[in-house]
């Protein structure tokens, strides 16, 4: 009795094994897979419905489960081969849905830095004339014989000015730096740490061995961005007294390695609201690099990132045909 028992069970979990891969034919390219299968665990469920007979008494040729064991065999053999080569399908499309993500983060940064770029060189080359043309047309007007409340009034509009054209070359700066685009990686991010320094107080160190190296725009954008928002994010949230900061280059493989001695927070829970760990997260994998953040309540935060500096062939051909569809720039 308990044979039967088991018997039907198995013939049970074997049709419904069958119904799913029913199920299953239409879902992916290899339908192939799921009717070997499917055809498989029929003959499985059949071999089961002969075994009952058997233990009911009933008489069944013997050569009946040597030809159902040898069908289910190849059957269930093909399937497996089969699968095989629909892991490596859907692995590939998942290699192939990366490299798309990828190439779309890449277009999206590129483009923002283009638009910085002009923005920038819009305020400076637009804006900036007429603001010193009217500091030179106001210090006109001071030299002219004017009363002491006329003279006060140009001096006061004159300081205006002159502090509308510092916070237009700050912006102009800050939307695309001069310094990083002219003298390289270190010397932006050099020029960056002292105006923050002198704007917060609070202790920020940079060591590097990089001198005038340059390297692919790209890189030397985004890892200039990173730090950026890494510094920022340290001044306005952490309540840090101090700031270490390292950029050093090793067999081709640019190291940054950032600490404060702030407050500390989550990074899963900061990376999933903002904050913008997210963003640098993503310029990081645009690079085909590597972060790794670490920080707990009350101990500070530390963030070890590394990109290859050395673009693969593939990636310097397509840059080649970027360059030139943008006019040889």
């Amino acid at each position: 009795m308990v044979i039967k028992i088991l018997l039907i069970v198995a013939i049970a979990i074997q049709t419904v094994a069958t119904v799913y891969a029913l199920k299953l034919v239409r879902t992916t390219k290899y339908n192939s897979v799921w009717i070997l299968f499917i055809a498989g665990f029929s003959l499985l469920s059949v071999e089961r419905v002969i075994q009952f007979m058997l233990v009911s008494g009933q008489s069944v040729p013997p050569a009946t489960f040597a030809y159902l064991g040898v069908v289910i065999s190849v059957c269930l053999s093909i399937g497996v081969m089969y699968a095989h080569k629909l892991f490596k399908y859907i692995g590939r499309l998942n290699r192939q849905r990366q490299l798309l993500n990828k190439r779309i983060l890449t277009a999206v940064l590129r483009t923002e830095e283009k638009s910085r770029s002009r923005f920038s060189k819009e305020l400076h080359d637009g804006l900036g004339p007429l603001l010193s043309s009217a500091r030179m047309s106001l210090s006109a007007l001071a030299r002219d014989g004017q009363n002491p409340e006329q003279q006060e009034i140009i001096a006061n509009t004159t300081y205006v000015i002159d502090e509308a054209i510092r916070s237009l070359r700050e912006i102009s700066n800050n939307l695309s730096p001069h310094v990083l685009s002219d003298f390289g990686l270190a010397r932006g991010v050099q020029n960056f740490i002292s105006k923050s320094a002198a704007m917060h107080d609070v202790k920020i160190r940079f060591t590097t061995n990089l001198r005038g190296e340059r390297y692919d725009p790209d890189v030397e954008v985004i890892v200039y961005r990173v730090i950026c928002e890494l510094i920022n994010n340290s001044l306005k949230h952490a309540a840090c007294s101090e700031i270490n900061l390292s950029l050093s280059l090793s067999g081709g493989t640019l190291a940054l390695d950032y600490s404060d001695n702030g407050r500390g927070f989550n990074p899963q829970a900061m990376m999933d609201c903002g904050m913008g760990l997210s963003n640098i997260a993503s310029r990081i994998n645009s690079l085909g690099g590597t972060l790794d953040i670490t920080s707990s309540k009350g101990r500070g935060m530390r963030a070890a990132i590394r990109v290859n500096t050395r673009p693969e062939p593939a990636a310097k051909s397509s840059n080649r045909k970027n360059r030139h569809a943008d006019g040889g720039v």
